[in-house]
């Protein structure tokens, strides 16, 4: 009733009433929520690094009722290794607290956690390195918040504890420099903007992996990784650049340390089942660890490893090989390195034994292997420790030095710290202390430091927070007494370029089972030139059948995907792997097909000339001078070149013998046939000139044919120059007859024209053919036109059973029957119509007078 009448001065008494009530309230206290988690290692400073290390690789598995508050992770497997890591962290702190160069008169202390490998562990480790664990009571004038009680953090070694930690304290801006967490995720300034390392990434670890089994031409692989970060971020980068270079994994498994028995057991029966010789395992020395013992109990030997920088250079993982499973093994290391003074000081131990805790007691009686305070109802009794035990002659892995790399990698990570502190607190000889430490501002400090270490060694981050990428080969090469050295062999640069990233020296290498060949592990062999790759169905790309290219066809290098056609003046060889020039086929002079139509020109052409001189030296006899022995001399002439001319069909073709063997052969041909035909006509119009009251012989007279010659011979040589002009004849290359042969051949150039030419002798030949038959039964004791009908009978057969030949003969079989043709029809002019004329002159010279060429009888015809 009373805030409905007053709102406003209802809520208005409320508020008031707060004000009083809040005013009589305690001071405000920040609290922190759930158990404190103290460090391993400590020590006070004017500036505190954490460091965050897996001093055990293992803890106890407990399965909790959820009736009561779980208890902390208990912790085991005590890890030497991590211990080294944290001394380097301690050696370079207590070296640059002793400089005066670097942070004078300013002191740096510790706070370093042991995180188990555990990535719930390592998120605690982290809120505490960032909120730090005392009950703080904030007075009136000082808000409840307080700066990070790290300036900065060391590790983590694994890379999946690693982005668990960096995700935590990434919002804050708090520096992380990691010495061994190689995940390229860790790259990704987005998820984790405060991440450092001074280790390459496995970006380019991955890549070297990848570009180094393609060296050694394996390319059928199995491949084992560790299931976290780092193994399957690595795997699968390595995945990706082998199936770029070609390279096909059989399969791909992973296991953790922590696995059950049963699981990497299947793990081993994979492996047992598989038929790739070389293994790349993606682990870390602690899953290494586990893994051989497992293939020890299978006698696994013979596979060629290939490693990560994780377990490569781990000299603890040589010493449990007894069975040398590892042998020969090659990878990527981290580069040699040297820290002055390191090894003496991690001998001391003086660090460790400073802190006086629970940690410390348990590395001692590990390391010792003797106990405390034991008491006597011990199970198992063990020597005492006194704690002034000797570490000069202890041979375990904290006395092992092989891991000074990773040791150099810490050490640089601190003085990367020290010197963007140094930097930020404008230290000449002594440091502004008052100024107020600000995360981002050393953050950005850190990204830009470039400096030197003592040894020369340069140190910076690119942009995403990383070292330059530099490798190691290493190859294990066992010697006497199970001793393994670490023999480098090559270098992998990134900062160069593709082609010269991977260099190996001309060293030795063992290969697995200390063999001294490059062992093989490809799915099918390389396919050699001459041949192709098949894909086999249903399988990798590096599964394939070889198969021989066709005809015609090569592949001149290995491994060829398809097969090349060869160009179309050449041919495959008979190992199909190069192309050669194909043989040409043209009817030349040196075969014999080729020498006999040449004899045969040359012979037809000197019996010509023979008749020719018998007429020449009876020109004055009757049988000469009948039927104009003018026109028998041009016969003769004109048959020489038709011999004569067929030699220009013999021998390479070029553009003037192509051009004149068709001419040539057409001109003569109708100079010869026009000369017959012209005596054909003197035969006949000469009965017909006897019968009472005609005079057409005047139409006929030595005139008159010599100009029916030129005339008929003219048309064939227009017709020869018009072929000529628009499309003469050229030399070509058949390819379509034979496959692996070339004939040189004429080509026709205007198929009208050679037709044309062609059928204006045929059309002679068939019209002094009618005209010699007319004539054939003529009264008179030499009828000429009987011996022209023959020879018009030899020469048209010739020439109608040349066209199916000549189109159905092959390449330079085509030719040898048209030069056939021409021989044929030339010594059917010449045998039948000088011949018998030539036997009346030599042999029957009783005959050849003008008496009995002029008288009359009975001519049998035929």
């Amino acid at each position: 009733m009373f805030l409905s009448v007053w709102p406003e001065q209802g809520w208005a008494l409320l508020q008031l009433l707060l004000v009083v009530l809040l005013s009589q309230a305690e001071e405000p206290v920040c609290r922190q929520r759930g158990d404190p988690e103290s460090p391993q290692l400590f020590k006070d400073g004017d500036i505190i690094l954490g460091g965050t290390f897996s001093f055990h690789s293992r803890w106890k598995d407990r399965q909790e009722t959820y009736m009561h508050k779980p208890l902390p992770l208990e912790c085991t497997s005590l890890n030497f290794r991590e211990f080294q890591f944290a001394q380097s962290m301690l050696f370079a702190i207590e070296e640059i607290n002793n400089s005066t160069d670097l942070l004078p008169g300013v002191s740096l202390g510790y706070k370093i956690y042991d995180t188990c490998g555990s990535i719930a562990r390592s998120v605690r480790v982290a809120l505490a390195l960032t909120n730090g664990n005392e009950i703080v009571s904030a007075p009136s004038e000082e808000p409840c918040t307080k700066p990070a009680q790290v300036q900065a953090i060391m590790g983590e070694t694994s890379s999946s504890p690693t982005t668990a930690i960096a995700t935590v304290i990434g919002p804050f801006h708090i520096p992380m420099i990691s010495h061994f967490a190689t995940c390229a995720c860790l790259s990704d300034k987005s998820k984790y903007p405060s991440f450092l390392r001074t280790i390459p990434s496995d970006y380019y670890q991955s890549r070297a992996l990848a570009q180094l089994v393609k060296h050694f031409g394996w390319t059928w692989v199995g491949a084992i990784r560790a299931n976290n970060d780092y193994g399957n971020n690595g795997m699968a980068t390595f995945i990706e650049i082998a199936q770029q270079l070609d390279i096909c994994l059989e399969y791909s498994v992973s296991f953790f340390r922590t696995d059950p028995s049963d699981k990497i057991q299947k793990m081993i029966e994979i492996i047992k089942a598989s038929t790739s010789r070389v293994i790349v395992a993606f682990l870390s020395q602690m899953d290494m660890d586990v893994l051989i013992h497992e293939l020890s109990h299978h006698n696994l030997t013979g596979y060629q490893w290939v490693g990560s920088e994780g377990w490569i250079f781990d000299s603890q993982i040589a010493a449990i090989d007894e069975h040398h499973i590892l042998d020969g093994a090659i990878g990527l290391s981290i580069p040699k390195a040297h820290v002055s003074g390191l090894k003496a000081f991690m001998m001391n131990v003086k660090p460790l034994n400073s802190s006086n805790n629970k940690m410390f007691t348990e590395f001692w009686e590990t390391l010792f292997s003797c106990k405390f305070n034991q008491s006597k109802s011990s199970a198992e009794i063990q020597r005492d420790c006194t704690g002034q035990e000797d570490l000069t002659g202890v041979q375990n892995s904290f006395t092992d030095m092989s891991l000074m790399p990773i040791f150099n990698n810490v050490y640089k990570g601190v003085y990367a710290v020290a010197h963007a502190l140094h930097s930020m607190l404008s230290c000449n000889k002594t440091c502004t202390k008052d100024l107020q430490l600000d995360p981002i501002t050393i953050l950005q400090h850190i990204q830009n430091i470039h400096f030197k270490t003592k040894d020369g060694e340069e140190v910076y981050f690119n942009e995403n927070g990383d070292p330059a990428a530099k490798y190691e080969i290493i190859n294990w090469q066992p010697r006497e007494k199970g001793i393994v050295d670490f023999v480098s062999v090559g270098l992998y640069d990134a900062s160069l370029s593709a082609d010269k990233q991977l260099n190996l020296q001309n060293t030795s290498l063992i290969w697995a089972q200390n063999s001294q060949q490059v062992p093989v592990s490809v799915c099918s062999e390389k396919c050699p030139p001459g041949t192709r790759k098949v894909l086999q169905k249903g399988k990798p790309v590096c599964c394939y059948d070889c198969i021989r290219c066709a005809e015609g066809e090569i592949s001149n290098i290995t491994d060829s995907v398809t097969c090349t056609r060869c160009p179309p003046e050449f041919w495959s060889n008979n190992r199909r792997d190069a192309c050669i020039k194909k043989e040409a086929v043209f009817l030349s002079f040196e075969e014999i097909m080729g020498a006999l139509l040449t004899t045969a020109s040359l012979f037809g052409t000197c019996m010509t000339a023979l008749v020719a001189y018998i007429f020449f030296r009876n020109r004055k006899t009757p049988i000469v001078r009948a039927n104009n022995s003018e026109l028998s001399f041009l016969l003769l002439f004109s048959l020489t070149l038709c011999f004569l001319c067929s030699l220009t069909f013999i021998g390479r073709p070029s553009e003037w013998s192509c051009m004149l063997r068709h001419t040539a052969f057409g001109i003569t041909f109708v100079l010869c046939i026009s000369c017959v035909l012209g005596k054909t006509m003197v035969v006949l119009m000469a009965f017909r000139a006897t019968l009472p009251g005609s005079n057409v012989m005047k139409w006929f007279g030595p005139a008159q044919q010599r100009l029916s010659v030129l005339g008929v011979t003219l048309i064939q040589i227009i017709i020869c120059i018009l072929w000529l002009i628009i499309s003469p004849p050229f030399p070509s290359m058949n390819f379509k007859e034979f496959k692996d042969k070339i004939i040189l051949e004429c080509a026709l150039g205007s198929a009208v024209g050679f037709w044309a030419v062609l059928g204006y002798i045929g059309l002679l030949a068939v019209l002094c053919f009618i005209c010699a038959f007319l004539a054939r039964k003529l009264p008179d004791n030499f009828n000429e036109a009987k011996f022209i009908t023959f020879s018009m009978l030899i020469f048209c057969a010739v020439w109608i059973t040349f066209i199916p030949a000549y189109v159905s003969s092959p390449g330079k079989f085509s030719v040898a029957v048209e030069i056939f043709a021409i021989l044929a029809s030339s010594f059917g002019l010449l045998i039948c119509i000088f011949i018998p004329k030539c036997y009346i002159i030599l042999l029957r010279p009783e005959k050849n007078t003008k008496k009995n060429m002029m008288g009359k009888g009975s001519t049998k015809s035929f």
